[in-house]
């Protein structure tokens, strides 16, 4: 990473709610958009290595989330999406790349869905299809219930390894230092809210009408997201690829900040090779007629 740039962080009115917002950089705009319960503050090595590769990074606490007030009732899935086109909207920015992880990438796939024309490439990161894809490890989907992890610390190093596999599983302190423990703690109502948001939601009926290029990542230790989710989603989407992270679990986008932003730039400005799976990752070839890729 090279050196640190400052976000100019502010608030943004969006119909009834006030989004803390932060804009990272310049260059081609990229639309950040994180997890359950998290905060600005999760992602910001990451960001850091982003905007050391020439992008100007947006990312937002989602309603309820960090210094965002809640919704006054709570939204589905295509309501949240019209307040992230709001916050576009208000900041000028007509079309962006987008990086969605976790919920995060549920929320991007509805963007890309809802307002095609607003995203220009999309990058999908330990994510799935909602309704139609593998549920997560039960025990991990349990604690996933309440924000507690990003409360009570002594809770989080008894789960983490559980809930989120790869480094968590052998130092989750580093990871608690370096990125947890700087997470502002979402309130119950906005984690709730982000919970009713995705009920029942699927993109299945529509992946296949996605036209964006679209890089899938996902990690083979994930216990929230197992990996035949990726596998889904790059078969679903016609013009996508998917790149397997070995031994990446929940939070390899922390894990591994620097790797995961340069293949990410790579993808988006044009410098992928047909290829983009490894780490020995079912093969994708080129689309077949009727718009899906055929697993070898």
């Amino acid at each position: 990473m090279r050196g640190t740039t400052r976000a100019e962080v502010r608030t943004v009115r969006v119909g009834e709610v006030r989004l803390r917002t932060s804009v990272r950089g310049t260059g081609q705009p990229l639309l950040l958009i994180t997890g359950l319960g998290a905060s600005l503050e999760l992602a910001e090595p990451f960001e850091q290595e982003l905007v050391a590769r020439g992008r100007q990074v947006i990312s937002f606490d989602a309603p309820g989330m960090g210094g965002s007030t809640p919704y006054r009732s709570p939204r589905r899935m295509p309501g949240l999406v019209r307040t992230v086109i709001g916050l576009l909207e208000a900041l000028g920015l007509d079309e962006v790349d987008v990086f969605g992880v976790s919920l995060g990438g549920v929320v991007a796939q509805q963007l890309a869905h809802q307002a095609p024309d607003r995203v220009r490439g999309l990058v999908l990161a330990a994510t799935a299809p909602g309704l139609g894809g593998m549920p997560g490890a039960p025990s991990a989907l349990l604690a996933l219930a309440t924000p507690r992890r990003y409360r009570d610390v002594e809770h989080y190093l008894q789960i983490a390894g559980r809930i989120y596999g790869g480094m968590a599983r052998t130092d989750p302190h580093r990871l608690l230092h370096t990125v947890i423990g700087r997470v502002r703690p979402p309130s119950v109502i906005g984690y709730m809210g982000q919970l009713y948001a995705i009920t029942g939601w699927s993109s299945m009926p529509w992946l296949h009408t996605l036209r964006q290029p679209t890089l899938v990542i996902a990690g083979d230790d994930d216990p929230i997201i197992p990996l035949i989710n990726g596998r889904i989603l790059a078969w679903r989407i016609p013009d996508a690829r998917l790149h397997v992270v070995r031994g990446g679990g929940h939070l390899f986008i922390l894990e591994r900040p620097a790797e995961m932003a340069g293949m990410i730039t790579d993808f988006l400005d044009g410098e992928h090779s047909p290829m983009t799976v490894r780490s020995g990752a079912t093969r994708w070839t080129d689309h077949p007629l009727g718009g899906n890729p055929a697993p070898r």
